[in-house]
């Protein structure tokens, strides 16, 4: 079974380019979970800063005493985070005044959570190389050429594409992009750079509502349809928890290359939806539909059924990929029930026609329709 929008809605979506509606979420108390003290103060440059994964950025690393710098268009949330200096400008050097706000300026590390095209990650690194001293790159599990390889680790090959100067961003090209946006900042930086992988982000503030279905819709309650037989792994990582790690690294002056996905100890898609439904202490009730079934109802992984990829799948790998480097560094993932509550709680303080419109996921009548498709095919009764 293909994943459903892996490509770009997988990047755009995790790290940002998916509108964000409502405030960044505060930082609690015990989400910086490193076991260690912070460092020497840092003067610390992130590029973009203001979706997502940007602000539990700006919020880890306050919470740790670093001073941020953010580089962005002024263009989304620009009311968030009053107290934090802003530059404006584009990633592209060819747009407007481009990198310009950045010359002379010096920093102890940068953090790109917005780069996509070589050309441009090229471009910043290249210009921040004499006055920063690390450059933090925020790729993706994507990059790997053989997908269905279980354990994926950091030393395995990664995907490639004819034409590297290719610039549009699709199911084909988004990994192979992402590999050459992380040869370009090692090239610019050598020995100075941290390239993160993350899997699936999610938790409060994600756009793109690709976890975000499932603490809604379990709970709901009722008769739930849950993809595959219950076996296939599973991996999401809380943007909070990606960000301590991070922070914290970026403290270590850390270099390479790191999977950067959760949780610490492996998960698998019974075990997520029985947690979800415990947490939000539901009725639900699930049936879980076969991965063959599903694709000639034309119910896609990821999409209609997010974070949910098939084991025996021609990209089962992206939900099994080994995170062991990340742990020795220091990863700390939060209880899956915890991401849950937080997110539900964010969502359900978003205006109500935010709420109506998912962005992932089955509507009810579609559910509904396949369950019964599925009950007839298999002559079973409804489980409500």
């Amino acid at each position: 079974m293909k994943l459903s929008r892996r490509g770009v809605i997988q990047a755009a979506a995790a790290l940002g380019a998916v509108q964000v509606l409502g405030c960044a979420s505060s930082t609690r108390a015990g989400d910086d979970k490193g076991g260690d003290a912070p460092g020497r103060p840092l003067n610390i440059l992130i590029l973009g800063g203001t979706r997502f994964l940007g602000p539990a950025l700006v919020q880890a690393a306050q919470a740790r005493g670093h001073t941020l710098t953010l580089f962005n268009r002024g263009k989304s949330n620009p009311g968030l985070f009053p107290d934090v200096e802003k530059l404006q400008g584009d990633r592209d050097p060819n747009k407007g005044e481009g990198l310009k706000a950045l010359q002379g300026r010096k920093w102890d590390a940068v953090i790109d959570t917005s780069g996509y095209v070589p050309r441009i990650v090229k471009a910043s690194a290249e210009l921040l190389a004499p006055n920063v001293g690390q450059y933090v790159f925020i790729s993706s599990v994507s990059v790997y050429k053989e997908m269905t390889k279980k354990d994926l680790n950091e030393s395995d090959a990664v995907g490639t594409i004819p034409d590297e100067t290719k610039e549009e961003i699709d199911d084909l090209s988004y990994g192979p992009l992402k590999a050459l946006c992380e040869r370009a900042a090692e090239a610019a930086m050598p020995g100075r750079t941290l390239n993160i992988r993350p899997g699936l982000i999610v938790g409060p503030d994600d756009g793109s509502d690709r976890f975000t279905y499932w603490p809604l819709r379990v709970a709901k309650g009722g008769e739930v349809l849950a993809p595959g037989d219950g076996e296939d792994p599973v991996q999401v990582i809380d943007a909070r928890d990606l960000a301590a790690f991070i922070i914290r690294n970026v403290e270590r002056r850390t270099q390479g290359i790191f999977n950067v996905t959760g949780p610490v100890q492996p998960m698998k898609m019974k075990g997520m939806l029985e947690t979800l439904r415990e947490a939000t202490g539901s009725d639900a009730r699930f049936t879980w539909v076969d991965a063959a079934f599903l694709e000639q109802q034309k119910v896609t992984a990821f999409g209609d059924m997010p974070a949910w990829v098939p084991r025996t799948g021609p990209e089962s790998g992206i939900g099994a990929a080994s995170i062991a480097k990340a742990i020795q560094a220091g990863l700390v993932t939060r209880p899956l029930a915890d991401t849950a509550r937080d997110t539900l709680t964010w969502f359900h303080a978003l205006p109500k026609d935010r709420q109506e419109k998912l962005r992932s996921g089955l509507s009810e009548e579609r559910e509904r329709e396949v369950l019964a498709a599925w009950h007839q095919t298999k002559g079973t009764a409804r489980a409500d």
